[in-house]
């Protein structure tokens, strides 16, 4: 059984420019038990999206359920069994962590008692700042009582949107491993995300832009799906490179990935010599060029661009 359906839905907002489609005619589904990517930048249409599933926004078109619930018709139920952490940290300030959890416990007729086996590898984290308010914990901190509050009803499925995005690269990898734990116990994952390292710890991933899924699959199929020579090039002067491969007769697509910029062929028998010679006649230095695997960044981009 798919934990969430998704079919067709569409969503437009106005604007002073006209209609601006933030969803455009989306479909598809998250198994049961599954951690599930909505992978793309700002602006793609993640939390349009994470806000028509958890009954905070109602859709243009299409439909979706939950657990088998309507998000429309059985708006109720799903705000039951469902546990929400928006990107932006949207918990009581003034509060303190331990107040911040035993108002959310209360609003779903609980207690932090009952249900802290499964936020207790999360919880035990901040405990001991308890007392302190909300407003005065770190971006880290912060997190993980989002996260706490948002579990402590033992929802079925768990939506989170961007939960790392400004967030140190500890704490980043700890909340990965947090997730996991979830997983294990059984509560399905739909989380959101603009850093694409972050694809390769999920199952299966949306690579979402502008509104439309580009592709849907395994992190490793969607890389293996890429059929595309790769190469990393660096010189002397990035931005002259940039430039100049962009020129290359055979040059597909060429991008700037950290210090190496990573360029694709429309004619994968052109060697690297062939290359280098074009970029030394165009007055580069100090030309390194290899061949690079893929990641999903190399592939969203390619796929953004055809």
């Amino acid at each position: 059984m798919n934990a969430i359906e998704i079919k067709n839905i569409v969503k437009t907002y106005q604007s002073k420019n006209g209609t601006v489609t933030a969803l455009n005619d989306i479909s598809f589904s998250v198994k049961e038990g599954e951690i599930f990517g909505l992978i793309g930048p700002d602006g793609a249409g993640k939390t349009s999206l994470f806000r028509i599933l958890t009954t905070v926004l109602l859709a243009d078109k299409g439909s979706a359920t939950v657990c088998g619930f309507d998000v429309q018709k059985d708006f109720r139920k799903i705000r039951d069994i469902v546990g929400y952490m928006p990107g932006k940290f949207s918990l009581y300030q003034d509060l303190t962590v331990e107040e911040n959890l035993e108002f959310f416990a209360t609003i779903f007729n609980t207690s932090i008692e009952e249900n802290y086996d499964l936020v207790a590898d999360i919880y035990k984290q901040i405990e001991p700042f308890k007392k302190r308010r909300a407003g005065k914990l770190s971006g880290g901190m912060k997190q993980k009582l989002a996260l706490s509050c948002a579990l402590i009803h033992k929802p079925k499925v768990l939506f989170l949107d961007e939960p790392t995005t400004g967030v140190d690269p500890v704490s980043r990898k700890e909340f990965w491993e947090m997730l996991r734990k979830l997983k294990n116990a059984g509560i399905t994952i739909l989380v959101s995300t603009p850093y694409m390292d972050e694809a390769n710890l999920c199952e299966r991933i949306a690579l979402m832009q502008d509104g439309n899924i580009l592709s849907i699959e395994k992190p490793e199929t969607i890389i293996e799906k890429f059929g595309k020579t790769l190469y990393a090039v660096t010189s002397g002067n990035m931005y002259k490179l940039l430039h100049d491969l962009r020129e290359y007769p055979y040059a597909k697509h060429c991008f700037g990935f950290g210090d190496h910029h990573h360029l694709t062929l429309t004619d994968d028998s052109k060697s690297m010599e062939d290359i280098r010679k074009f970029l030394t006649e165009k007055g580069n230095e100090e030309v390194t060029i290899e061949k690079i695997e893929p990641g999903i960044e190399d592939c969203f981009m390619e796929l953004m661009t055809n």
